[in-house]
């Protein structure tokens, strides 16, 4: 049994320690992989996940102008190859229908890629239904490779529907990490059955068991400590959630704290100063896992104010929301995609519609001011994710799909 490559839009990434782990728990399961990266990582740290992976990595040049020579060699080679008419067919029908600078970034990355790729390599996983996996299309169909992805979040709900069909047509079989989202690509799919849902799910082992809290009530005693880690980008509402903390009781006690990078965080902490609250809002930037972990252990309270973009990009269920109730938080998050796959409103956490901050408000005033409340839904939701969420079912059926003697009927 060969290799498999493993396709990611960029290796290693702070965000994506749900790629990480289900590198590592493959590779626990005896799938040897090659990480095949399109980008360079950007992140100032890495996950100690990422120092236990083994997997060789290839990285593609991002912008085919910054390596001239790559994607010469890549080009001649793939001229070559049978499939390569294919190829160049498929990417001039994208083309047509979007003529961007990207698409011919990703047909020049196939072609370095089909160069590149080691003898032993004998399948293609992507991860994101978009660009990665326009790069493994185009790949497949010049060297003949069958070819299969995980789908997430913005990969399927920012991708055109037609640009879906043809790669859900063409790929052998696929995962996704969402009940919302395995009905929409079935709706889209000539082949319903080749989707399946696969939880990303936590390695349990990771966390550590619910730590005691404090009953803080933010009405009388130390300030109650809300937490929310997520990238600073406009579907996760952190705009919304600022003004409803500045809503709250003047002599109401709490602090927040915003753990990751993202290009919104000097407007959010201007909004928070503007506002008068920017001495109780702290952002804290992209963290380690022990240092996210150790947030989650000394928070009170867990917000995730998701909400839809002007894009169409939103969340499918986050791994952090699954984080945070392992260790016993309660849960205030939106009714948004996935989300109430993981979140029962009154019993694993309290769930307010999007982009309304009167009820985020009234959530969080009530949350802040009941410690029991937040005991009550933070001891089930722990025990609920550590029912229903383990990845380690996930990895078994990607390590017997991906370690299949025969894909394609497995």
């Amino acid at each position: 049994m060969g290799r498999v490559a493993i396709v990611v839009k960029g290796y290693p990434r702070l965000s994506e320690t749900f790629i990480a782990q289900e590198i590592l728990g493959l590779e626990q399961r005896g799938i040897e992989a090659l990480i095949v990266s399109l980008r360079h990582p950007t992140d100032p740290a890495r996950h100690d996940l990422h120092d236990q992976i083994a997997a060789d990595i290839l990285y593609l040049p991002e912008y085919l102008k910054d390596n001239p020579a790559r994607v010469r060699a890549g080009r001649r080679h793939a001229e070559t190859l049978e499939g390569y008419s294919d190829a160049r067919r498929a990417f001039e029908a994208d083309l047509a229908r979007d003529r961007s600078n990207s698409r011919y970034r990703r047909f020049g990355q196939a072609c370095v890629l089909a160069n590149e790729l080691p003898a032993d390599v004998t399948h293609l996983h992507v991860h994101y239904l978009h660009t990665p996996a326009s790069v493994v299309r185009y790949t497949a169909l010049m060297t003949g490779m069958d070819w299969s992805f995980s789908a997430h979040a913005k990969d399927i709900w920012t991708t055109p529907e037609w640009e879906l069909r043809e790669k859900l047509a063409e790929a052998d079989w696929g995962v996704t990490c969402t009940a919302v989202n395995t009905d929409y690509l079935k709706r889209l799919s000539s082949r319903p059955d080749s989707v399946e849902l696969v939880y990303h799910g936590l390695q349990l082992d990771r966390f550590p068991a619910v730590p005691s809290r404090t009953p803080r009530d933010g009405r009388t005693g130390e300030p109650v400590r809300i937490l929310s880690v997520c990238r600073a980008v406009e579907k996760k509402g952190l705009d919304q959630l600022i003004r409803a903390l500045a809503k709250l009781p003047r002599d109401m006690n709490w602090r927040f704290e915003h753990i990751g990078a993202g290009p919104l965080t000097g407007k959010l902490q201007a909004l928070a100063d503007r506002l008068g609250i920017g001495a109780r809002v702290a952002f804290l930037g992209a963290k380690s896992r022990d240092d996210v972990i150790a947030a989650y252990k000394a928070a009170d309270l867990f917000v995730l104010n998701s909400r839809i973009a002007k894009s169409g990009d939103r969340d499918g269920l986050p791994n952090v929301l699954m984080e945070a109730a392992s260790t016993g938080l309660a849960l205030l998050a939106t009714d948004v995609s996935a989300i109430p796959e993981l979140v029962r409103d009154g019993e694993t956490g309290l769930l307010v519609p999007p982009e309304d901050e009167a009820a985020l408000n009234t959530a969080l005033d009530r949350l802040i001011s009941d410690p029991q409340l937040r005991k009550r839904l933070g001891t089930a939701a722990a025990a609920d994710v550590r029912k229903r969420f383990s990845s380690e079912p996930g990895f078994d059926h990607l390590a017997a799909r991906l370690g299949g003697r025969d894909r394609k009927a497995a």
